[in-house]
Order: C-alpha cells, then sequence, then structure tokens
C-alpha cells in the first residue's frame, strides 16, 4: 500500500508541476502534493489497527462503527463506498486542512481559485495552518475580507483511497455518519466549478442519508437530538441570509466609503444581537458561539450559503423520485451535465415551488422495541453538525 501510495503521489505530482508556471504556483501545489503524500502514507489498515492489543479501546469502537456506517452507505444509500474509509491516519493535529475565503470588502461575489482536475471552487485549501494564515494575511493587504477554517476531513473525490482521519474520528456517532455520507457522496457526483451545486449536493444526501441510517438503527432519542439541532440549524441558516441580505442592499447604495464602511459594522453588530436572542430561544445552547465571537465579515457569511443555498431543491428534487436514491442519483447526474445556467435556473424553479425543509410534522415515526410511536454538525457552521 505505501508503495502504491508512493507511486500515484509521484504520477500526481508530476502532473501538477509540469502544468503550472509561477513559483507561487509552484510553492501551494508543493505544499498540496507534500501533505497529501504525508496522509497516504500513513495509513493503517483498520483491520490491522483492531488487531493490535495496544490499540485504545475507543478507537476501536469507533472504527468498527465505521465500518457498520460504511456498509449502509453502500447497501443502502448506494454510495460507491468502494476501498474509502479502509485506513487510519493518526495526524495528531486539530484539523486536516485549512480552508480561506476571500470577498471584496462591499460585495459578497466570492474570489475564486482554479485547479486542475476539479476545476475552480470559491476556497484555497493548506495543509499547514500557518500557510494558510500566511495567505490569508497577503489576501487582507490587498483589501479582501477574509475567513479561514479549520476542515477535519475532505475527499480526494477518487483519486485516492481516503483514511478515517484523528481529525473526525471522535466525533459524535452521528456526526461520524454524517461526514462519511457527505464525503461518499462527492465520489458519487462532482461537478468542475460548481461548488454550490456540489455541497448542496452532498449536504442533501447526508442529511437524508442519516435519517434512514438512524431509523434502521432504531434510535429514536438520536433522532430527536437530530431534528432538534436540525431545526436549530435551520434557524441559524435563516438568521444569516436575513443579514446577508441587509449587507447586499446596503452595499448596492451609492454611499462614501467610510459611511458604507460603519454601516457595515453596524450591521454585523446587530447580527451577533440577534444571534444573543436567538440562543435564548434556544435554552443557551452555545454550540455557534465559536462561529459569532470574532470579528465577522462577508467571507464568514460567504461559507453559509456555499453549503446550503441548494439543499431544499435537491430534497424537493429526492422527493419527486419518491424517495427513490437510485433515481435522484440518476437525474442529478443528467443535471450535472447541463450548463451551469441551466442546472441553476432548473434547481431555482425547484426552490420557487418547494416548501420549507421538511418540518416536524413531515418527519417519520420511529417505533421503539414496544412498537409506540416515537417523534422523530462547531467548527464549520456552513454545515449541519450537532
Amino acid at each position: 500500500m505505501v508503495l502504491k501510495s508512493i507511486w500515484l503521489s509521484i504520477g500526481f505530482a508530476v502532473f501538477l508541476t509540469t502544468s503550472l508556471t509561477g513559483c507561487a504556483s509552484i510553492r501551494y501545489y508543493g505544499q498540496l502534493i507534500s501533505g497529501q503524500i504525508g496522509i497516504l502514507n500513513k495509513r493503517e489498515p483498520i483491520r490491522q489497527v483492531l488487531e493490535q492489543p495496544d490499540s485504545p479501546e475507543q478507537l476501536k469502537q469507533k472504527l468498527k462503527l465505521v465500518l457498520e456506517i460504511r456498509k449502509f452507505a453502500e447497501d443502502k444509500l448506494f454510495l460507491p463506498a468502494e476501498d474509502q474509509y479502509l485506513s487510519f491516519v493518526d495526524l495528531k493535529r486539530p484539523f486536516a486542512v485549512y480552508n480561506v475565503y476571500a470577498t471584496p470588502e462591499f460585495s459578497f461575489s466570492p474570489k475564486t481559485w482554479c485547479y486542475p482536475i476539479i476545476g475552480c471552487a470559491v476556497y484555497r485549501g493548506y495543509f499547514s495552518k500557518k500557510d494558510a494564515f500566511d495567505y490569508g494575511a497577503q489576501l487582507r493587504k490587498k483589501g479582501y475580507d477574509v475567513y479561514i477554517g479549520g476542515v477535519v476531513a475532505y475527499s480526494t473525490l477518487g483519486w485516492f483511497d481516503d483514511p478515517v482521519l484523528s481529525t473526525f474520528i471522535n466525533l459524535s456517532d452521528i456526526r461520524l455518519a454524517a461526514l462519511i455520507f457527505h464525503e461518499l457522496s462527492h465520489h458519487l457526483l462532482y461537478v468542475r466549478d460548481d461548488t454550490t451545486f456540489n455541497e448542496s449536493f452532498a449536504t442533501a444526501v447526508e442529511r437524508v442519508g442519516l435519517r434512514r441510517w438512524l431509523l434502521s438503527e432504531n434510535r429514536p432519542k438520536a433522532y430527536d437530538d437530530y431534528m432538534k439541532a436540525y431545526r436549530r440549524h435551520q434557524q441559524f441558516i435563516k438568521l444569516v441570509l436575513r443579514y446577508r441580505k441587509k449587507l447586499e442592499l446596503l452595499y448596492a447604495k451609492d454611499l462614501p466609503v467610510p459611511e458604507k464602511r460603519h454601516d457595515k459594522a453596524v450591521e454585523f453588530d446587530n447580527l451577533k444581537a440577534d444571534y444573543r436572542l436567538l440562543k435564548k430561544q434556544w435554552g443557551g445552547y452555545s454550540g455557534y458561539d465559536g462561529w459569532f465571537n470574532r470579528k465577522m465579515n462577508n467571507a464568514q457569511l460567504l461559507t453559509v450559503a456555499t453549503y446550503n443555498d441548494l439543499v431544499p431543491a435537491f430534497l424537493k428534487l429526492l422527493n419527486t423520485c419518491n424517495g427513490n436514491l437510485k433515481v435522484f442519483y440518476k437525474k442529478c447526474q443528467e443535471l450535472s451535465k447541463k450548463p451551469k445556467k441551466l442546472r441553476r435556473a432548473y434547481l431555482d424553479e425547484l426552490l420557487d415551488h418547494s416548501a420549507k425543509p421538511p418540518a416536524a410534522k413531515q418527519r417519520p415515526a420511529i417505533r421503539d422495541a414496544t412498537g409506540k410511536a416515537r417523534a422523530a454538525r462547531q467548527q464549520d457552521a456552513g454545515r449541519f453538525i450537532f
């Protein structure tokens, strides 16, 4: 496995470096290549880790759960698990990568970066925290709003067999399942130059998959927690997008820069104040404090929209398929072949005719062993996690 990963990595590295020009590009892709090689060559087969007597019992239990989640994803969600998440890597750091987002000071139009193979994206990833923050500092000097978020997991889109990382293995069972469903969805469908389409599709599959997994596990309390967190996250999204709209209207005004900058700061202060009110409604739940307790800017708000803009449209599309995931995937793959504008127009039309994301009354019931009905993710706040 080590030799195979080395030669695959070298081939990938040669492709990248021979197709790039400029010292900055070479340095950037150099850190991506070395970072990825470093992870690949630390992989240990999960079966081997489970057989080692000195492996912590908690780690063994989590890795066994990963294997169960993979099987559900493959057998019930029809996701291409293949050889993904069959190995483990201890990174000995809190995050796998750091993503840098940037927007102009008075706009939500994201700065984009284009890469070989995957196309363009609204973020730039770094394995090194220092490199990410150094690059963020360069962008700030150019006048950009910048947001840097640590990411516990990412997908290589099938180029390599992605391992289970120490950065996410200790997530709650529900968050772990959601993450695996999300990342495997990228292996099924990924469109060049359309981050919103890709992330919204994967998030929709993640949510549907998680519901079905919890139903199959007969875990009514976990499902209750899921629905509570879902509703809370929808309120968070609604709050953020409401202020994004306010800011867009502000930026469209013909005002002197100092005045516009002042009004922008006022709107962000108001956003934080409204969050504190929302937090009281949640009974003091503090899961989003880390996201709000910083100097906020456009780039930070951008991360919420990137992951959630089209999720309701994909859920509506699944409903038109009567919940049949195979039919849904086929329609999404057909849609992915259309030009970007046509894809967006089709999904926007679904949004116009769709109801809000599934409300409490629409959720399926879970029945416990006695047959009684029971009512049925924070580092990156743009994702649905809890």
